[in-house]
């Protein structure tokens, strides 16, 4: 079955945050879920998720939204602070198939970082885009923005 369009009776997210499936949790309220990441970059990786299911970022209230990022800064500051080897904290969410997401359930990533550690994000253009480019990009976003914000 496609992992987007699986239920929610088969996200593995869900049944943590129903208590079916285990986990190293470090945060806990009624809105989001922290615990440790089973396949960690580093060690201190940490996921935020909410515990309602949402597929994608756009499928998430910004309540929760807002609530997952500052719970994500504060475990940015609890890393600075464990014994983990913590030189800069990454924070990483990936929002589709295309951008990285293998698990179909809104999550960020923090993780510890230090000098040396191997991890590296790849990729990107091979040139910059020209002013020209930025401006229509800018100008798209803007058009988006507006129409999102006269939606129902």
């Amino acid at each position: 079955m496609d992992p987007v369009n699986a239920p929610v009776d088969d996200c593995v997210f869900c049944r943590i945050v129903a208590g079916e499936s285990p986990a190293s949790v470090f945060y806990d309220d009624a809105l989001i879920l922290g615990f440790m990441d089973l396949r960690p970059v580093t060690p201190g990786h940490a996921l935020i998720i909410p515990k309602r299911h949402a597929a994608f970022l756009a499928e998430l209230d910004e309540t929760t939204g807002q609530h997952m990022w500052t719970v994500a800064q504060r475990t940015a500051a609890a890393l600075r602070r464990t014994g983990l080897h913590c030189e800069g904290v990454n924070l990483f969410l990936a929002d589709g198939k295309a951008a990285g997401q293998e698990v179909f359930h809104v999550h960020l990533h923090v993780f510890p970082r230090y000098e040396g550690d191997g991890f590296r994000l790849v990729g990107g253009r091979s040139r910059p885009p020209s002013r020209d480019e930025l401006n229509i990009n800018a100008e798209e976003m803007r058009r988006a923005l507006r129409e999102l914000r006269n939606a129902p």
